[in-house]
């Protein structure tokens, strides 16, 4: 054999050597690696599942919670819903919360209503969820609180560049109404009415109020009020805005005299 087929092998074991040496320090940590990557997988796969359960659970005790509901038994839904606010997942706690509220203005507790909106605004941070629940809360103080209540609630919802403009300035027209301060009533639903983006659903409604507005005499009339309530007559009939006047016809004009004799 060759001196230079020696020096290979030499080379080549000693290579095979430190390999090896490089193996046995690092093996503990490429395992452990391995390890700690299928372990996290697994954990994030357990608790994928774990959380799709709850939230089926979840789901399954709302909906419970909301036939009781309908059934007339509020007492249980209630009970229901506290369990769910407690122990619930995802957003269902929130939803039960909401519900808990309804419940007790439907049981006639406005106070305990209007409570329970105060504190689910002041508790979420999704802004959304908090302008619905100082709404929701708003829409109950028309009829069971004064104007200044609604206002401390939403007057910063209603303001031009508010998705819930319309619905605030809606809820504030009619606590306006209410206190007898028709002239600003009639401004907050006009403002409603010519908000190019407003749907046809809430234009009847605006238009509803001012032709209410109108026959009482509540406004300055600019058409007889036999007209206002013709108008609130078409909307609750045909569920649509009253229709503009038509335009006016042209008179006749008068026919061309006869072409004298020859």
């Amino acid at each position: 054999m060759s001196n230079e087929n020696i020096f290979k092998e030499i080379d080549e074991e000693l290579r095979t050597d430190r390999m090896r040496a490089l193996w046995r320090r690092l093996a503990p940590f490429v395992i452990g690696g391995a390890f700690a990557i299928v372990a996290l997988v697994a954990v994030n796969e357990g608790w994928s599942w774990y959380s799709n359960s709850q939230s089926s659970a979840s789901s399954t005790e709302l909906y419970a919670a909301l036939d009781a509901a309908e059934a007339g038994d509020l007492a249980g839904a209630q009970a229901q819903l506290d369990t769910l606010a407690a122990d619930g997942s995802g957003g269902y706690p929130v939803l039960a919360e909401f519900r808990k509220a309804a419940l007790l203005a439907e049981e006639g507790d406005a106070a305990g209503a209007v409570a329970a909106y105060d504190a689910l605004a002041n508790a979420q941070s999704n802004p959304r969820l908090r302008e619905l629940a100082l709404l929701l809360a708003a829409n109950i103080l028309v009829d069971s609180g004064t104007l200044a209540d609604v206002e401390a609630r939403i007057s910063t919802l209603a303001t031009d560049d508010a998705p819930l403009r319309r619905v605030a300035r809606e809820l504030i027209g009619l606590a306006q109404y209410k206190a007898g301060d028709y002239a600003a009533a009639e401004a907050s639903f006009e403002a409603v009415l010519n908000d190019p983006l407003a749907q046809s659903g809430i234009r009847n409604r605006m238009a509803y109020y001012l032709a209410q507005m109108l026959s009482e005499g509540a406004t300055t009339p600019a058409e007889p009020a036999q007209a206002a309530a013709e108008a609130i007559d078409s909307i609750v009939e045909g569920d649509a805005a009253p229709a503009a006047e038509p335009a006016a016809t042209p008179a006749a004009e008068p026919a061309a005299e006869p072409a004298a004799e020859q």
